[in-house]
């Protein structure tokens, strides 16, 4: 059985280890002679000078013969084992064959050890990248997302890591969050799990495109996101001679409008960290312009002119939800004009309210 052709092809092609391929197809024709005599003891190996799987048996040097299946003959084994004594266990070349259901058989459990082993190759060239930003062509389209190719591994973007309104085109590429790398595949039979939508790419694109960011200069506290809506960020400067937030939109805008054009139509709101709890509820309900921040444990009322009140909220209320879950605040906005009319700050007047 000439099998070069096929372990070089597993080799190139593949990327796989040539002694752990050689070992699989080894291990599956020594088991397909197992199924085929169950008595005997087999062990094949492969002969890189020929290029062919020998296949061996066990047999017992004995001076007289009774069963050819498991003894073999003092006289005939010094041609194969010079110095081997009555009563060793030597293997001898089996010269039996096996029939077609007997390699059916060593073709499946070769394969199926094979997909293991790529398996477990793609986990472990990718597992240090798990959280990063990787750059893929668009490969093709499947009813669960998009498969997107990185280098010869195809992983998927599940239509839920995906915000509608953005445009994928099949050989274009595009750049995603490495969300999971998986042992085993799953039922979609993809290891790498791709994801555009959560606050993390929006982290991972700002840390790619702003050195100080990556390099600790400047901090993300924390980052909320709609993803197709708008993100905020809040950015804290580990030198008192870096502004956080313009250090992140660059001159002119420089930085942040590579991170803007990626996200589309989202947009990004940075909020400079303070330890003021009424001036970072402020910041984060930008772009409204907030008059007075009432602060009470959990619980901040708002002060704003009416005509600050839909910057405030935001399309659907998303703007003050977002400013909710950054703060970590209960947001609750009052009428400035009621207030001055005589309405008490703390009446709880609850116009618009989140938690």
């Amino acid at each position: 059985m000439n099998l070069a052709e096929v372990i070089d092809g597993l080799v190139e092609e593949r990327g796989l280890d040539r002694d752990l391929v050689t070992t699989i197809v080894c291990d599956g024709i020594a088991s397909a002679y197992a199924k085929k005599y169950p008595d005997l003891d087999f062990k094949a190996t492969y002969n890189k000078k020929t290029g062919k799987l020998e296949i061996f048996t066990e047999k017992e040097v004995m001076q007289v013969v009774t069963d050819d299946d498991y003894e073999i003959s003092a006289k005939k084994v010094k041609t194969l084992h010079p110095t081997a004594e009555l009563g060793a266990m030597v293997m001898i070349p089996f010269e039996g064959a096996i029939g077609r259901i007997e390699i059916l058989a060593a073709k499946q459990l070769i394969s199926t050890k094979i997909r293991d082993l790529e398996l477990l190759a793609v986990y472990n060239d990718y597992k240090d990248k798990q959280g990063t930003i990787v750059t893929g062509l668009v490969h093709k389209r499947e009813r669960a997302g998009w498969v997107v190719k990185i280098g010869e591994v195809l992983g998927l973007l599940p239509k839920e890591n995906l915000v509608d309104a953005e445009s994928v085109r099949i050989g274009h590429q595009v750049k995603v969050l490495l969300q999971e790398v998986l042992q085993t595949v799953r039922g979609d039979n993809y290891q790498l799990i791709f994801d555009r939508v959560s606050p993390e790419f929006v982290q991972k694109l700002l840390e790619l495109e702003i050195p100080e960011i990556f390099e600790g200069m400047v901090e993300i506290k924390k980052i909320v996101r709609i993803a197709g809506y708008k993100s905020k960020a809040i950015v804290a400067s580990n030198s008192k001679e870096i502004d956080p937030v313009g250090t992140c939109v660059g001159v002119g805008g420089s930085r942040i409008k590579p991170i803007l054009r990626e996200l589309g139509q989202e947009k990004v709101d940075l909020i400079e960290w303070t330890d003021s709890i009424e001036d970072l509820v402020r910041d984060c309900l930008k772009p409204a312009e907030i008059d007075k921040v009432l602060v009470e444990h959990n619980r901040a009322v708002v002060l704003l002119a009416e005509d600050q009140r839909s910057y405030a909220i935001g399309k659907m209320g998303q703007n003050i939800l977002l400013a909710s879950k950054l703060s970590g605040m209960e947001i609750q906005l009052q009428d400035l004009a009621q207030t001055s009319s005589g309405e008490s700050e703390q009446s709880g007047i609850e116009e618009d309210h989140v938690a």
